[in-house]
C-alpha cells in the first residue's frame, strides 16, 4: 500500500457544553478513559488540543483567543502548530473514533483538499475530517465567520475545498457517534462496558 503523507492532529476541546450542563466533556470518562484520551489515542502524528491543559493526554495545548470565541478561531490556533503537509481535525468527544477511521480518511483524501467522514443520515461531520494543512491555514486566514460548515463549505472564494465525502466504514458505524448530552455519554460508556472482556 502506497504511504500516506504525514499528518499532525488538532482536537477542539473547549467549548461551553451547554447540553452537558457546562461539565468538562472532552474531561469525562467512558470505559476506563476520558473520552479525549479516546480521541488522542487515534489521533495520528503529533496532537495539538485546544482547549483547557489537562494532566491526560500527553499532548501540545493552546487557547484560542480569547476563550470560547468559536470552532474557527479554535482551529486557527491548532493548525499554527501543526508541522506536516496534513491536519487531522477532530472533535474532543469521539469514544469510539479509531486510527483505521483517521486512515480512511487519510487515503480518500489523496488527490484532494481533503477528507471529512458522513454520518449514517449523510450529513458531513466537520470534525472528523483531514485537510491538506497549506490549504486549511489559507481558508482560516480568510475566514471571518466561526462556524466550521461555513469554513469548509463555501463556495466561489479561498475557502472553497474540493474533498472526499467518506461513508462510515463497515464495522465502524460508531465512529461519529459524539457525546454532546448526559444521555449520549450515558449510552457510549454502556456500549464500551458491553465490549469489554
Amino acid at each position: 500500500m502506497e504511504r500516506l503523507e504525514g499528518c499532525d492532529s488538532v482536537i477542539l476541546a473547549g467549548g461551553r457544553a451547554r447540553r452537558m450542563g457546562g461539565a468538562d466533556k472532552p474531561g469525562l470518562e467512558a470505559g476506563g478513559a476520558t473520552l479525549l484520551e479516546r480521541v488522542a489515542a487515534a489521533a495520528p502524528g503529533r496532537v495539538v488540543v485546544v482547549g483547557p491543559p489537562r494532566e491526560r493526554p500527553r499532548a501540545e495545548y493552546v487557547r484560542e483567543d480569547p476563550p470560547g470565541a468559536g470552532p474557527v478561531p479554535a482551529l486557527r490556533a491548532g493548525a499554527a502548530r501543526v508541522a506536516e503537509p496534513w491536519t487531522a481535525v477532530l472533535a474532543g468527544d469521539l469514544p469510539f473514533l479509531r486510527p483505521e477511521d483517521v486512515s480512511a480518511l487519510r487515503a480518500a483524501a489523496r488527490g484532494r483538499h481533503g477528507a471529512v467522514m458522513v454520518d449514517a443520515a449523510g450529513r458531513e461531520q466537520w470534525l472528523l475530517g483531514v485537510w491538506r494543512t497549506e490549504r486549511l491555514r489559507a481558508a482560516l486566514e480568510a475566514c471571518t465567520g466561526a462556524s466550521l460548515r461555513g469554513l469548509f463549505s463555501s463556495t466561489g472564494d479561498v475557502r472553497t475545498f474540493d474533498f472526499a465525502r467518506v461513508p462510515l466504514r463497515e464495522g465502524a458505524e460508531l465512529a461519529a457517534f459524539d457525546c454532546d448530552t448526559p444521555e449520549e455519554l450515558d449510552r457510549a460508556r454502556e456500549l464500551l462496558r458491553r465490549r469489554s472482556p
